[in-house]
């Protein structure tokens, strides 16, 4: 009788444990098949500074953390940042150019605009400036630049620095340089520019926060030399491709980034980012959205 009780208590911690294994097999595959379900995705074009910078390597966490997206980004200038958008290869973009985005926009092909953040544009160059432009205006600035013959490396690509250059030459009533030898077009991105106006010992203008990581390299040979002019005044902003111009993007994925973005809390992560201890872009949503 007792050996028949023992093996009910053996058989029945047997079925126990059999079930428990069960259970926890079908647990780590029900787990395994909920973390293997892809995130939507949200397809992006943005200015190359937002890249450079780091800015979008450190929101993209938080992106999926707090909206479960996957966002992925393509980093242009802003000209060919809203090309992707006119040919709907993305559902939303983050550029700098205004009057490129007011075009865009106009022509319906983007909605949904909002303001961001704001950074302002400076002028570097060389320690010894040959041109002698420190602490003078803008124009002023150009002008000593175009007459002294110095090198100077433009971006030519269409992005929104370089429409920012093109406006700084006509405010120094100059006509824009086209094959001068002094003036260097790149092609090329903003840290890409910077690094080749270091080496021919040249001028560039350049995003403020795009310098500042650049400075962050350590011992950098060109220096802010130019600032603080109200042209200089550099805002970012985000619109979604127009869904009925584009049915395939996600409209509805692409809004709900854009009231994130723009919302109190991501602001604030905004204004956190810096390096060097310095803040590369000052969050604006809150007032600028209001006028």
């Amino acid at each position: 009788m007792e050996a028949r009780k023992i093996l009910e208590v053996f058989y029945l911690k047997r079925k126990v444990l059999l079930m428990v294994a069960i259970t926890a097999i079908l647990v780590f595959f029900t787990a395994g098949m909920v973390l293997s379900i892809p995130l939507p995705v949200l397809r992006m074009a943005t200015t190359t500074s937002t890249d450079n910078t780091g800015l979008l390597d450190y929101l993209a966490p938080f992106v999926t953390e707090q909206l479960g997206i996957d966002l992925q980004w393509v980093s242009v200038g802003s000209g060919a940042a809203i090309k992707h958008g006119e040919n709907g290869d993305v559902d939303i973009i983050l550029t700098h150019d205004p009057a490129a985005e007011d075009k865009f926009e106009a022509s319906g092909a983007g909605v949904y605009r909002k303001y961001v953040m704001y950074n302002d544009y400076i002028v570097i160059g060389p320690k010894n400036d040959p041109a002698g432009i420190k602490g003078l205006s803008t124009a002023e600035a150009f002008n000593k630049i175009a007459n002294s013959g110095s090198v100077f490396a433009s971006r030519a690509d269409k992005s929104g620095t370089h429409s920012a250059e093109l406006a700084q030459w006509g405010h120094a009533g100059i006509q824009v340089p086209d094959k001068e030898q002094w003036y260097l077009a790149t092609g090329q991105g903003m840290l890409q520019t910077i690094i080749i106006a270091a080496e021919r010992e040249g001028y560039t203008l350049t995003d403020r926060g795009t310098y500042i990581t650049y400075e962050s390299k350590g011992s950098p040979e060109l220096v802010i030399l130019v600032e603080g002019d109200e042209s200089l005044y550099n805002q970012y902003s985000i619109m979604t491709v127009n869904p009925e111009k584009h049915p395939k993007t996600n409209h509805e994925l692409a809004k709900k980034f854009t009231d994130w973005l723009i919302s109190p809390v991501t602001q604030t992560l905004i204004a956190d980012f810096k390096v060097q201890d310095k803040q590369l872009f000052f969050p604006n949503a809150e007032d600028k959205n209001k006028e």
